[in-house]
């Protein structure tokens, strides 16, 4: 089962993990966040309850299409898009293009695991 590390962190402690590893001080682990929130509300409202119910009925149903996926869900279309373009920013799920300009919605992840760092330093 593929699994989605996410983390929680200052954006000053982002920055200066980033640094670090462009300086090669820092070489991040395979079991590290691959992805990384500023806080807890930003973490919880990309991955509120509905939209994690959203990702479940993609997962499940591979719908064909936004339009398919309106239908399932009972969401507009351009809720839809708005919701998935930000949840792909973070890898939740990926927007292939399908025949004439169609959207398939899809879930590389079956799991999502949450790190918070509670100090300044990893």
């Amino acid at each position: 089962m593929k699994t989605l590390r996410v983390g929680i962190s200052s954006y000053e402690q982002m920055k200066a993990r980033t640094l670090a590893i462009a300086r090669g001080e820092y070489k991040p682990g395979a079991d590290e966040p691959k992805v990384w929130f500023t806080s807890a509300e930003s973490f919880a409202r990309v991955l509120s309850d509905r939209n994690r119910a959203l990702l479940g009925v993609i997962a499940e149903s591979a719908p064909e299409s936004l339009t398919q996926l309106a239908q399932l869900t009972g969401r507009r279309k351009s809720n839809l898009s708005r919701t998935l373009k930000t949840m792909e920013r973070y890898g939740f799920v990926r927007l292939i293009r399908g025949v004439r300009g169609s959207v398939i919605p899809r879930v590389p992840y079956r799991r999502i695991s949450l790190t918070l760092l509670l100090s300044k330093t990893a």
